[in-house]
């Protein structure tokens, strides 16, 4: 399966600066949007996120974000021609599930993933924090976690390696980190293909928009807004963002601008 079998580019929307900004009041362009400005306030479940993913949104586009591969129904994969990877072998036949926006990256904001909590201690008596002392005592965590607007099916492998690492831009003489899948990982950094870097982009835009707990850096707000304008959103994008919003009941105000 070839990446990008399925886009179909839309004309452009507006630029972003129609669109809100931290800094900023949030504009017309989403104001008649219903829940705009507003996250995920229906499922607290990342199980249940990834389960109605796989069923109710990708069941007929079952292609993931960085590679193109296909994937069948029990989440086996398809690798694309000349894909390669030398770690993660099991990882690499299975896909998942990939916060686009890392999880650490929203979750250090939380005073139980930096510092902990009282209640968590694991069978042995053993205080823990992190991740899963969040997701424990943290009902706002576990909604932005199960976000699905966030959520793309990832090789494991690919997903294993890209870590939490944030997305630049290398220099053109950067090996593929993937063979034919030009996924780059390299010194804590990751870019992606070309084919992935609009969605990326308005995963990102939303995070930043809805949650007053994400805030981007400036050189990743300005390498966000590039991609935005430079890979204009694809018919399969606008349909993921629509059942994405039926289901979880607010919409990626971003992407519902850009698809009009």
């Amino acid at each position: 399966m070839k990446s990008g079998s399925y886009f179909g580019t839309v004309p452009k929307g507006l630029s972003l600066a129609d669109v809100a900004t931290k800094s900023k009041a949030i504009p017309v362009v989403t104001s008649s949007i219903t829940g705009s400005g507003k996250g995920n306030t229906t499922n607290q479940s990342f199980s249940s996120a990834k389960r109605m993913l796989e069923r109710e949104v990708y069941f007929d586009h079952r292609e993931t974000l960085y590679c193109g591969a296909g994937f069948d129904e029990r989440k086996n994969v398809i690798p694309p021609a000349g894909f390669v990877t030398d770690r993660y072998q099991k990882r690499a036949r299975r896909i998942e599930w990939e916060h686009v926006v890392p999880a650490e990256n929203f979750g250090r904001a939380f005073v139980e993933w930096r510092d902990g909590h009282a209640e968590c201690v694991d069978s042995k008596g053993k205080s823990f924090r992190g991740r899963r002392c969040a997701e424990k005592m943290n009902v706002e965590y576990r909604y932005m976690q199960s976000d699905m607007h966030n959520l793309f099916p990832a090789i494991g492998a690919v997903n294993a390696l890209r870590s939490n690492y944030n997305f630049v831009m290398m220099p053109s003489s950067t090996p593929s980190s993937f063979g034919s899948c030009t996924m780059k990982i390299e010194g804590s950094k990751a870019e992606p293909p070309e084919a992935a870097r609009g969605r990326i982009a308005r995963s990102y835009l939303y995070m930043d928009l809805t949650y007053p707990r994400y805030q981007m850096s400036r050189q990743q707000r300005q390498l966000m807004e590039s991609w935005d304008r430079q890979y204009p959103v694809s018919n399969w994008e606008c349909k993921r963002a629509e059942r994405i919003t039926q289901l979880q009941q607010n919409p990626n105000p971003v992407l519902a601008e850009r698809c009009k």
